[in-house]
């Protein structure tokens, strides 16, 4: 067959694919026969029982597609192909960027050392800074921990024992020298296991990439390492950061050890919370913060979409992907942002905005906040602590704006996610090797990743475009607003916001009868981290529940 004549008949074959696969959306419901016939498009084969499993999701999204087409669009609305947070008549914060950490009175040693386990980046490094400990006497204690509730927690993937002990000499030697580089030298933390470290490997939580190292260093590891942080282990995340389950098992919530940590920052929040590093570093693209922090009672920080390169973390979403820290403090979420933040040079989707936090602020003067009044008002679980946070605003000063979310589609486009993360990793998919993953339920990638090769590309820009106007009423809701306060898991307000890139601080506000902790979300504007972290600070100051700690 020659080539225009092949061209020919592909055009034609699309044009009847696309009669035929109207007509039957129209009047049935998509089967197993309407995708086998579909696979001759794409060039791919399924199995029967891979066919049968994709039913249910590809009518829901078909459902989806209907809901978003029943809102106008009109042709001035440009997709958000290249994806950039910034709404129409954006401003960033003036002036220029400065970062106070808050006076801290004379910090000793405790008395028994297991205490040190839970003592924030913030106490710590005045221990460290004031000789009163050193980073490889630190290290070794929190190297230990990991080694030992690692076997009831399933946190760690890899220990980088020989690099943190090399690291800890360095920082000691440079602050003996008089170098001190900052709050974070000496520091021991961990890494998220999809973020590159050059010598160790990089597993993503997967099976088809357990055995992966790559030879580089992410950049948020190389700004961490510059001012002196300690890197003593990669840690677990749900397979290709989904949920708690990885190769290794299912990471668990120290709270509650018959209970998985949530995800995907799994090992990020489950170590954190057991004390068995100061912070982590977690990402998120969907939840991936705000759940296992929820979840394990840690203090999360989602940064604003551009705000943390991302270079040399594994990608899942390029245009929702986001990298920040899980601490046991908001200052300490704020310490470490101020080390990973701005622009490097490779992630084009980093944008440079001033970063003002004083970790001395004691009221919330001039800061307007708000709260999502129908949420807070409606039943769920943990309306009794949610409600006893609202009083506590009040009791510090806060003028509480009722504020309701845009009426617009945003969980009907959320697939956005899915064409993307199908696409990163297409050869997975092409290849079969989506086999071998632990997770094999619909409701899992493997199912994801085949399912969303059935989204027409008309559809996924269409949704991008639907994706412009929330971002620019949600600009709009926000106007004369600094601070909102949502139930964790409200309405659609974590899908929302991923989705227009706007930055959140989630820590715990409680606990459950069971002993499990709660936990509240501090929303900020685009870029607004400092106002965030500050309002957020002062309420964590005023309550104590960072302070209850999980016994193992």
């Amino acid at each position: 067959m020659n080539k225009k004549l092949l061209i020919t008949s592909l055009c034609l074959a699309s044009m009847a694919f696309g009669a035929f696969i109207t007509k039957s959306l129209e009047n049935e419901s998509i089967t197993i026969d309407i995708v086998k016939k579909a696979e001759r498009i794409i060039g791919l084969e399924f199995t029967q029982s891979e066919a049968d499993s994709m039913l249910a999701e590809l009518n829901d999204t078909r459902k989806s597609f209907e809901e978003i087409r029943k809102v106008e669009l009109k042709n001035e609305v440009a997709p958000a192909l290249v994806f950039n947070p910034l709404p129409t008549g954006f401003e960033f914060e003036k002036g220029n960027s400065f970062f106070k950490a808050s006076n801290i009175s004379t910090i000793s040693l405790p008395k028994d050392k297991n205490d040190l386990a839970f003592y924030s980046v913030r106490q710590l490094a005045a221990l460290i800074q004031n000789k009163k400990i050193t980073s490889l006497e630190l290290t070794k204690f929190f190297l230990e921990r990991l080694k030992k509730y690692d076997t009831q927690l399933a946190c760690v993937v890899t220990l980088t024992e020989d690099l943190a002990l090399q690291q800890a000499a360095k920082a000691d030697a440079e602050i003996a020298a008089g170098k001190y580089k900052g709050l974070l030298h000496g520091i021991p933390y961990g890494a998220k296991d999809l973020l590159a470290k050059k010598g160790y490997k990089t597993t993503w939580g997967s099976v088809p990439y357990k055995d992966q190292v790559l030879d580089y260093d992410a950049v948020v590891i190389q700004r961490l390492e510059k001012v002196g942080a300690v890197l003593c282990a990669k840690l677990t995340l749900g397979e290709l950061a989904w949920g708690d389950v990885w190769f290794g098992g299912t990471t668990k919530n120290p709270w509650n050890l018959k209970r998985g940590s949530s995800g995907s920052s799994a090992g990020s929040a489950s170590s954190v919370a057991a004390g068995l590093l100061p912070f982590a570093i977690g990402s998120e693209t969907l939840g991936s913060i705000v759940s296992p922090s929820s979840e394990c009672g840690d203090t999360g920080l989602r940064p604003t979409f551009g705000r943390v390169p991302r270079t040399g973390a594994m990608a899942l979403s390029w245009s929702m992907d986001k990298l920040g820290p899980i601490c046991r403090t908001v200052e300490d979420c704020a310490i470490v942002f101020n080390a990973i933040l701005g622009k490097d040079g490779q992630d084009q989707s980093v944008i440079d905005a001033p970063f003002q936090f004083d970790g001395n602020k004691k009221d919330l003067k001039g800061i307007k906040i708000a709260y999502l009044k129908k949420d807070f008002e409606g039943k769920y679980p943990n309306k009794t602590q949610d409600s006893l946070t609202l009083v506590t605003m009040k009791k510090l000063g806060a003028e509480l704006i009722p504020l309701e979310l845009p009426n617009l589609p945003s969980n009907d486009i959320s697939f956005l996610l899915s064409v993307e993360s199908a696409a990163a990793f297409d050869e997975l998919t092409r290849s079969g090797k989506d086999d071998l993953m632990v997770r094999q339920i619909k409701n899992a990638w493997p199912n994801a990743f085949r399912a969303a090769r059935f989204i027409p590309a008309v559809e996924y820009l269409q949704a991008n475009r639907h994706r412009t106007l929330l971002i620019q009423e949600f600009n709009n809701r926000l106007k004369g607003i600094d601070v909102y306060l949502s139930p964790a898991f409200a309405s659609r307000n974590l899908t929302m916001t991923n989705l227009t890139g706007h930055p959140c601080v989630v820590l715990p506000n409680g606990f459950r009868a069971e002993g499990r902790p709660t936990s509240i979300t501090f929303m900020g504007k685009l870029f607004g981290e400092g106002k965030l972290l500050q309002v957020a600070k002062i309420y964590q100051d005023a309550t104590d529940f960072h302070l209850k700690h999980p016994k193992l």
